[in-house]
């Protein structure tokens, strides 16, 4: 990172712009430029002379809520334009955002929205919670979840592709439809699914504990999610622990992941799980960023290091639903050791800038680049 700050900081800034998933401007995007105002990218006039200092504070800063708007805008356009053209050919749907835009951890020009178009006339549940046991559920199956899913699937592919004629419309896909480009002001995924109603669902009747199953018609099988349960936890976590640190740490590791794969690297560890890592750090270490920002990245730094040394922890480690593990495969521990040296090489640029004593020493151990930072005021 050492060498190629200033394209970095280049890359960051096109990121925040928008670009598309091609590294195009589509037409609204363009007028977003051009009408953008300087408040909303203030990190770009601070800490002028140092030049990685400004990278981690514009890599952690939340995208301005215009942007964030127009984001929900297009999903639900495409939302609106699915449920017309289902509800007409006799199907009940119903539509939702998950992942990183509504938990408010998305990047631009990286982070699509995710839409979930979900059969509202079938579901599956528990038979041991409440409702079940009630007898609340009476109408049987005449499909399996597969079956159903991969024929909503089919349905949505060819709605939109009549749609969108001039918009990007990719299919290949096993779990989404991918749609950019065009009229649309985002990249949108489309997931094709339906409910499910848990055990804790059948007993609360909140949303955070209703799951989802989505179809991959590449293999093909369903899968079981819980993403409003993941939103409401890493959200309550930030929000009562962490003062909003968490959320910036997730930006934070996301943003140096996308640089580090523009640089040719490969990163595999999903956005998803980068957000489950970031849940298991030091929440109170993280709340010291409300006045000494770069203390979330001494934070991040540190627990990623911990994570890339100790991978017997690693393992122990749950995505915040509690459904699977987060490294539940070899190749995110090779993502994870892309990405922890990357936010090392960060942390020991970012000390050298902010200790005069520190900048005449290459390699000092990263402990004393973490000391170096915790404490530092960066002013607006």
């Amino acid at each position: 990172m050492a060498r190629d700050i200033e394209r970095r900081l280049r890359q960051l800034k096109t990121r925040r712009v928008g670009m598309d998933r091609l590294g195009r401007l589509n037409e609204v995007a363009k007028h977003e430029v051009l009408t953008k105002s300087l408040a909303e990218e203030a990190w770009q006039i601070r800490a002028l002379s140092q030049p990685y200092t400004r990278y981690a504070l514009g890599a952690m800063a939340e995208v301005g809520p215009d942007y964030t708007q127009k984001s929900i805008e297009t999903a639900e356009r495409v939302g609106k334009q699915l449920k017309d053209k289902l509800e007409s050919n006799g199907w009940s749907v119903d539509c939702r955002l998950q992942g990183s835009v509504p938990l408010n951890v998305h990047i631009r020009g990286v982070s699509d929205v995710d839409l979930l178009n979900l059969d509202a006339d079938f579901l599956t549940y528990y038979s041991a919670g409440a409702r079940a046991l009630a007898g609340y559920y009476s109408t049987p199956a005449t499909e399996t979840s597969r079956d159903r899913l991969l024929r909503l699937r089919k349905e949505c592919e060819k709605i939109l592709v009549d749609a969108y004629p001039a918009a990007d419309v990719d299919t290949s896909g096993g779990k989404a439809i991918c749609i950019a480009g065009g009229s649309l002001a985002r990249p949108v995924d489309v997931v094709p699914s339906h409910w499910i109603d848990t055990v804790e669902y059948q007993r609360t009747l909140q949303l955070r504990d209703r799951g989802v199953k989505i179809v991959n018609k590449k293999i093909p099988e369903t899968i079981e999610n819980m993403p409003f349960l993941h939103i409401d936890r890493v959200h309550n976590r930030d929000l009562l622990e962490a003062g909003g640190g968490l959320k910036k740490s997730i930006r934070l590791a996301k943003n140096v992941k996308n640089d580090a794969i523009e640089d040719g690297r490969d990163v595999s560890l999903p956005s998803f799980d980068i957000a489950g890592v970031m849940f298991h750090a030091d929440q109170g270490a993280l709340k010291v960023g409300q006045v000494y920002e770069l203390a979330i990245l001494a934070e991040t730094q540190r627990f990623l290091e911990l994570l890339r040394n100790n991978k017997a922890y690693a393992r122990t480690l749950d995505v915040p639903d509690g459904t699977r593990k987060i490294f539940d495969s070899e190749s995110k521990f090779a993502g994870l050791d892309v990405l922890s040296a990357e936010v090392d090489d960060l942390a020991r640029e970012v000390a050298k800038e902010q200790s005069r004593m520190i900048r005449q020493y290459d390699a000092l151990p990263l402990e004393v680049s973490r000391k170096a930072i915790e404490g530092v005021y960066v002013p607006s």
